[in-house]
């Protein structure tokens, strides 16, 4: 793309990516919504060229017994200027229409609300060229954003649907470990874990209103099954000094049991029901006038609730479940419990009867940071958009021309000999012996040499020299050491969308599960996995392990990996950053923790690590001495990549 088609409203050049945002917006209410029109914004701020494709008509009333549109116009959010509601739940024809103008598209984000919206995704994206993985390299990337992967109150086929979705996307972007989980189940090739960014309706919070009665709680939204309300007035009845305020719309058997349990004698002048939408402009005044946001679902996925009471400074009641047990420090601002758990939530209502406790929690709270979260939700949809495609590299990557028959024509010619191509057939011969599963990089010619071989054996591209250089040692690995020829493996990659382990492994023949995180957790952990059950682990850079995680990804992999079992990790290695690198003394310290736990090394380095690493130093020392580019930088001190294979004794 050159930098002219690559600038366009919001665009910068050809960093700039030109995306598609298919979802739901505003007149429709609802947190998706209101996170698919944030999500725009963010993305356009970020310097990136933007559509948002939105509903005429979303979807019937059957599927969503509530008012789908915002009361009285009034947006929750701000809109975002450039939108079009091509889209119609009952015109299928809509659907192929606005797919094919989604054509000249980098990537196409589809913001996932309800299996039965699947056939309709699915059409947008194959009327834009996209494919499984985008191998034929003639349409947009696709990204699918799943805030539940299942719906709360599931209907049959929805698994069904769920996973011809999965098979036919590049990444799917989940907010909690136990989405990850289940979208890997449903056949997601690549996962991708983004905690969900705050997208607060309501405006700023108003000064608290204080109060001498008893603790006011609140339960704010629509009334649900899931969102155990009825679990919450039939423990209140066991407390008297506590009211509770329901505001949300009632739905169906829930809502008419939530009325029927308000007006129980016991509850008698102490729970208001304030039935219908509560709309944006009322929110701030709600919440400060109550002391407590009770949140006792039966179990969630991924919420905001908890940072629209925080940046309210109120504290939270909450069960223990999606992201609540991350989000509330308990005993802190705010009370868990387990859900279903009468006794315990009995308890815990009685401790917030007491105000000065109540008041206590409510000193604590903290504001929540709005815009970090964002910047790395932007970053992460950034990498997946923007990811070299599984193809050979041998396709122009210039926008298609318009759809035209001839053009439709040579698309299916060009893609029907992509599906011919034959996969690389790599043997363990074929790689030369200066690829090692364990090795240091200190030189960038070695990284630049890596990236040359890996292209002269059919792998497809990467851009990055050194996550070549670390993903050719891993693949050399695999076919060394963990292969028996059938390419049969259970390989778990942690490496990130810039790593090309696992595509390469893919071209291979092998049916790798990616999966990036957030934080320190691993793929093992949020799997489930049961012990000596996989046979590959890696987390290579970019997305390798830094100083602080190595013994966890060790530990983690000494039971999940069957013996015989890889893990390969690359760890930064230097003396001038000890918060992320590790030193040359430390290395031998690590061998022998893994052998500790039964991973022994697989190969050993080429020379020694701290002689290679001065020579490293010296040269990017000379480089700044002789250029202007250099002596701006200064001294600032150089580090290898240590790239690490163990076996499972």
């Amino acid at each position: 793309m050159t930098e002219a088609e690559g600038a366009g409203s919001g665009g910068s050049g050809p960093a700039s990516l030109r995306l598609a945002v298919v979802g739901p917006t505003h007149p429709y209410k609802g947190g998706v919504a209101s996170h698919t029109t944030e999500l725009c914004h963010e993305l356009a701020e970020a310097g990136h060229d933007v559509t948002l494709v939105s509903w005429s008509h979303l979807y019937p009333s059957l599927l969503y017994p509530g008012e789908q549109a915002v009361p009285g116009g009034a947006p929750d959010v701000e809109p975002f200027p450039r939108t079009i509601r091509a889209l119609s739940w009952a015109r299928p024809d809509t659907w192929v229409r606005t797919g094919r103008r989604l054509r000249g598209m980098d990537a196409i984000i589809v913001v996932h609300v309800i299996p039965q919206a699947v056939p309709s995704h699915l059409a947008v994206l194959r009327a834009a060229g996209v494919g499984r993985t985008s191998s034929s390299g003639l349409g947009p990337r696709s990204i699918v954003i799943t805030h539940n992967v299942l719906p709360h109150e599931s209907r049959p086929g929805d698994r069904q649907l769920m996973e011809a979705l999965f098979r036919r996307v590049d990444s799917v972007v989940v907010h909690s470990d136990s989405q990850a989980k289940l979208a890997t189940e449903l056949g997601a090739g690549h996962v991708r874990e983004l905690d969900l960014p705050p997208h607060l309706p309501g405006g700023p919070p108003e000064p608290h209103v204080d109060s001498t009665g008893p603790t006011r709680l609140l339960s704010l939204g629509i009334v649900r099954d899931y969102k155990g309300i009825d679990l919450l007035l039939d423990a209140l009845r066991d407390v008297p000094d506590l009211r509770l305020t329901v505001a949300g719309e009632m739905w169906g058997e829930s809502g008419r049991r939530v009325k029927e349990l308000a007006a129980d004698p016991r509850l008698e002048g102490r729970v208001e029901v304030h039935g219908g939408y509560v709309p944006a402009d009322r929110i701030a005044s709600l919440l400060a006038h109550h002391d407590v946001l009770a949140l006792t679902y039966r179990h969630a996925t991924a919420s905001q609730n908890v940072l629209l009471a925080n940046r309210h400074g109120l504290p939270v009641l909450a069960t223990h479940v999606g992201t609540f047990g991350a989000q509330v420090r308990d005993g802190v601002d705010g009370l868990l419990v387990p859900p279903n758990d009468r006794a315990a939530l009995v308890e815990a209502l009685r401790r917030l009867s007491d105000r000065t406790y109540a008041a206590q929690l409510r000193s604590q709270v903290r504001p929540p940071d709005l815009s970090g979260p964002w910047a790395h939700y932007v970053g992460g949809i950034e990498a997946l958009a923007s990811a070299e495609t599984d193809a050979a590299g041998d396709l122009p990557t210039a926008e298609p021309p318009p759809d035209t028959p001839v053009q439709r024509a040579k698309d299916l010619v060009t893609a029907a000999r992509l599906r011919r191509r034959k996969r690389v057939d790599l043997r363990p011969a074929d790689l030369p012996e200066w690829v090692r599963p364990s090795d240091a990089l200190a030189l960038d010619a070695e990284a630049l040499d890596a990236q040359a071989l890996a292209r002269e054996l059919g792998l497809p591209r990467c851009s990055d020299a050194v996550a070549a250089w670390a993903a050719l040692g891993a693949v050399a690995a695999v076919l060394r050491i963990g292969d028996d020829g059938r390419r049969a493996g259970v390989v778990v990659d942690e490496s990130g969308t810039r790593s090309p382990f696992s595509r390469w492994l893919r071209t291979l023949g092998f049916a790798p599960v990616e999966l990036e995180l957030t934080g320190r957790r691993t793929s093992v952990e949020v799997l489930d996995v049961d012990t000596a059950s996989l046979d590959v682990i890696a987390r290579l850079h970019p997305g390798g392990c830094g100083a602080d995680d190595v013994d966890h990804a060790v530990g983690q992999a000494s039971w999940a990996l069957r013996s015989g079992g890889l893990l390969v990790i690359t760890i930064p290695i230097g003396d001038d950053d000890p918060q992320w690198a590790i030193r040359p003394a430390d290395v031998r310290g690590i061998i022998a923790r893994a052998d500790d736990l039964g991973l022994v090394l697989v190969g050993d380095f080429d020379g020694d690590i701290t002689e290679r690493l001065r020579e490293a130093s010296a040269s990017a020392r000379e480089v700044r001495a002789t250029t202007p580019a250099g002596r701006r930088a200064g001294a600032a001190p150089a580090y290898g990549i240590l790239r690490l294979t163990f076996r499972r004794k």
